[in-house]
């Protein structure tokens, strides 16, 4: 059975971490998580292969030149990938791949995966919301919060070329609507219906 990307993305306290994880806890035997590759240290109680998968810059460039990644970017310094293996390893095993990601990623994957790939927008109720939830967090200096605003209204921009859109309005209605939108993708990617 053909099996294929689930791929969220979201602005920054939009809920995409809180809905991803129901979504894999409620779902175990359909879907799994694609861990990333970071050549970033490990940050606090993070550990290799739950977080990251945490590699040097030279381990990280030696797995591009062999090309190794499904897609991979250079952020504040650090790089960060998804493996191609990884991907491919979950699909042989029978599961779809959910990838909690940033919009860059979501379309350098749809570049490559595009006919097996569903791509979810979260998007905050407005702005206004969004930034009440990251002040809320009380967790970010004032640049950190401003940088994310100035980055939710780019991926804001870009949400119409995802195949849903769903508005984080209240979580357990926004929870049903992805859910429902993944059961849709994986019963026509299952029968050969899926059309981008």
């Amino acid at each position: 059975m053909k099996r294929g990307l689930v791929i969220v993305s979201a602005p920054s306290g939009t809920g995409k971490s809180t809905l991803c994880g129901r979504l894999l806890r409620d779902l175990p035997d359909a879907i799994r998580l694609s861990v990333s590759t970071t050549s970033r240290a490990p940050r606090g109680q993070e550990k290799h292969g739950v977080e990251y998968f945490f590699v040097s810059p030279d381990e990280f460039k030696n797995k591009i030149a062999k090309d190794q990644f499904a897609e991979w970017a250079l952020v504040h310094g650090n790089y960060y990938g998804t493996s191609k293996e990884t991907l491919e390893s979950f699909w042989r095993s029978g599961f779809h791949v959910l990838l909690d990601i940033d919009v860059q990623g979501a379309m350098n994957l749809k570049a490559l995966y595009g006919e097996r790939s569903l791509l979810i927008f979260l998007e905050p109720p407005s702005i206004e919301e969004l930034e009440r939830r990251l002040r809320a967090r009380a967790t970010d200096p004032e640049e950190v919060i401003q940088k994310r605003m100035k980055n939710a209204l780019q991926e804001l921009a870009m949400k119409n070329s995802f195949d849903a859109v769903i508005v984080n309005d209240d979580l357990d209605q926004a929870y049903l609507r992805l859910k429902k939108v993944v059961f849709e993708f994986s019963e026509q990617i299952a029968a050969g219906q899926w059309r981008r």
